[in-house]
């Protein structure tokens, strides 16, 4: 069942909101509408710069994925949220022969995995007392394509699509919309550093996308050109498949 899901008029908590693709996502959401936005981040005075453009409807909070107490904080702080972005994460990649992959994959499992569910936990019954709301989950074209070099990255992404895929289920029954997003080459500060800068296409691809398949009650967004290529490849499965209730099909008699 589609949840379609219209920001207009909504209070929206953004993980990581000061810079790139959560910059972008704060962007969108008050230009189509959105009443106030918790920038959820580590350091306060990082979404200094959200507050001197949008005065009171950016709320700065401290929110660390990895402390999952100041998650707890934050949910106290947003008790009138409608919508939660987890945008935040980490791309710390090894391949599976490096010294460090060990070290990597905890950290990346700890945050992008953990974190996510700890927000889940957390934030998901104040969606259902304010109505239901979304869940927007920031994912990667690695949650469905693993490079070596990057393989600690795609495990935690892959593992995190997973989660993603049973909140989608388990938050449905409350009427909370959920939405895996999936975004490729994006020019942010992370694959400028991972070297992937080149072909990077502008974070407000993913911004504007979240706000359009969120009224669409889509379950999948892919926001960018590479994203769509997979996405249009990975579309069928997802349909047969991972939006489909797997009890429906029955072992067939030969």
């Amino acid at each position: 069942m589609k949840i379609h899901y219209d920001i207009e008029g909504k209070i929206a908590l953004v993980t990581g909101a000061n810079r790139g693709i959560g910059k972008a996502i704060v962007d969108a959401f008050l230009h189509h509408g959105a009443a106030k936005i918790y920038a959820a981040v580590r350091n306060l005075d990082s979404a200094a710069h959200l507050v001197e453009r949008y005065g009171s409807k950016v709320v700065p909070i401290q929110l660390d994925l990895i402390r999952p107490e100041t998650i707890v904080a934050a949910a106290e702080t947003a008790k009138d949220v409608q919508v939660v972005v987890n945008n935040a994460g980490v791309f710390i990649a090894s391949t599976p022969m490096d010294d460090e992959a060990g070290n990597s994959l905890e950290l990346g499992m700890k945050i992008n995995v953990l974190g996510l569910i700890q927000m889940a936990q957390v934030f998901a019954p104040i969606l259902k007392i304010n109505g239901g709301g979304a869940l927007v989950q920031l994912n990667s074209i690695a949650s469905l394509k693993c490079s070596a070099n990057f393989a600690t990255h795609s495990a935690s992404k892959a593992a995190a699509y997973s989660i993603t895929q049973a909140l989608h289920e388990l938050l449905g029954r409350q009427g909370t919309a959920v939405l895996s997003v999936h975004p490729g080459l994006i020019a942010t500060d992370m694959s400028a550093a991972a070297g992937l800068g080149g072909a990077a296409e502008p974070a407000s691809l993913v911004g504007e996308g979240i706000v359009t398949a969120l009224k669409a009650g889509d379950f999948h967004l892919f926001p960018d050109s590479m994203a769509k290529r997979i996405g249009s490849a990975y579309q069928h499965f997802s349909e047969s498949i991972i939006e489909t209730d797997i009890s429906e099909y029955r072992p067939v008699k030969i």
